[in-house]
């Protein structure tokens, strides 16, 4: 072979390792056409305005829907199994629901009601004590010298906790516009969820085929894959979390009940709903229940601690890893992460969506890296490691 052809794959297999075969090149270069992308639909976004408007409109119904069918799918399938027709099995499960729910309107609803309307009148003798016991507390000896700036501290905390409440009763009535708006979406996915529901119940398992149909034959099985997946990671984390989020709202209703706590269907009902935001639910749940024991005593304080232990205790150490387990493999300080992104951006709904659409997007991601390093040939190395 001449000089000439020897310089020449000299400057290829250079070029090739510095362009072609760079692990941190050619990430960077698909990053840069991502982003030119999604620059692009941000010069057209005007056009795509109507979609978001049907989106904003359907969105609410969809999810709910999508998250009642991972919850009443198993109960159907079930009764399948049990020789009971589908459409059968669907019907028999709403009458059962709504035996429930009227049961809840009849039984728990008036209690709750009554709870809540009797802490709001009693919550100014509340704020007085605690008021009250904070002050008797920070002048204490102990506290003689940090008494001033604390004192400060305090009454300006106070101030503005009055303020946020004068700016919500100022504002209550501006707002009328967006509650009227509200109620409506609310009306609109309370009439359209349980048609919604029952069609995806009765053919949910033909979705995906019907999906995958319109795509090209060689992508079709990896995308079957990848929906599979999503609907596993999904399936397991909507079951385990409404499952725990039941079985805390009971333990707590059931321990202040035996201690003797004010409202305590009510903040057990609490406790459940915010069970539902990982890992710091039920902490966010025994806030109202620790100012009720302050100013019930330090034994009732006492025991509302005993109560939040045990529970942390049975819902930690049995529960949790017997219905969660570990299928999403999340990271818990990425699981806080995510919980503040979307809190922060898309309110208390971001919070209960946050975590099930982090998960979707970790499965599409972890599918698409594993396509690449198969097609570009950069992480041979590891694929053979793997192998």
């Amino acid at each position: 072979m001449s000089e000439k052809k020897l310089n020449e794959n000299k400057s290829k297999s250079w070029v090739n390792q510095l362009l072609v075969n760079n692990q941190i090149l050619m990430p960077l270069v698909t990053i840069v056409l991502c982003l030119l992308i999604v620059l692009l639909f941000t010069k057209v976004s005007h056009l795509f305005e109507p979609i978001m408007q049907f989106v904003g409109i359907v969105g609410l119904p969809i999810i709910i829907s999508g998250l009642l069918f991972y919850i009443f799918n198993p109960v159907v399938d079930f009764m399948e199994k049990k020789g009971i027709k589908r459409n059968f099995s669907i019907m028999l499960l709403y009458v059962i629901v709504i035996g429930l729910i009227v049961w809840g309107v009849i039984i728990l609803v008036p209690k709750i009601e009554h709870q809540t309307k009797s802490f709001i009148e009693d919550w100014p003798v509340y704020w007085q004590t605690i008021e009250q016991k904070t002050g008797e507390f920070f002048n204490a000896p102990l506290f003689e010298k940090f008494s001033e700036p604390i004192e400060n501290a305090i009454n300006e905390l106070f101030s503005s906790i009055n303020q946020i409440a004068k700016s919500i009763s100022k504002n209550a009535f501006t707002g009328i516009g967006s509650v009227v708006g509200a109620v409506a979406n609310i009306v609109v996915t309370i009439v359209t969820v349980p048609f919604i529901l029952f069609y995806l119940l009765k053919d949910g398992k033909e979705l995906t085929p019907y999906v995958t149909q319109f795509l090209p034959t060689k992508i079709r099985h990896k995308t079957i894959v990848v929906l599979k997946d999503i609907n596993k990671q999904l399936s397991s984390y909507v079951r385990g979390q409404v499952t725990v989020a039941i079985a805390v709202a009971i333990m707590f209703m059931i321990g202040f009940s035996v201690i003797g706590l004010k409202y305590s269907i009510t903040l057990g009902v609490l406790a459940g709903f915010l069970n539902l935001i990982p890992y710091v639910g039920s902490a966010l749940a025994t806030i109202p229940a620790v100012i009720l024991a302050l100013v019930d005593g330090p034994k009732m304080l006492i025991a509302v601690i005993i109560v939040f232990v045990l529970e942390q205790t049975i819902e930690g150490k049995f529960i949790s890893p017997l219905v969660l387990g570990s299928q999403l493999d999340i990271h818990p300080i990425t699981i806080i992460f995510v919980l503040l992104s979307a809190g922060k951006i898309f309110g208390f709904m971001g919070v209960i969506i946050g975590i099930p659409v982090y998960a979707t997007i970790k499965v599409i991601v972890t599918h698409l890296f594993t396509w690449y390093k198969e097609k570009s040939g950069l992480y041979e190395e590891d694929l053979i490691e793997k192998g």
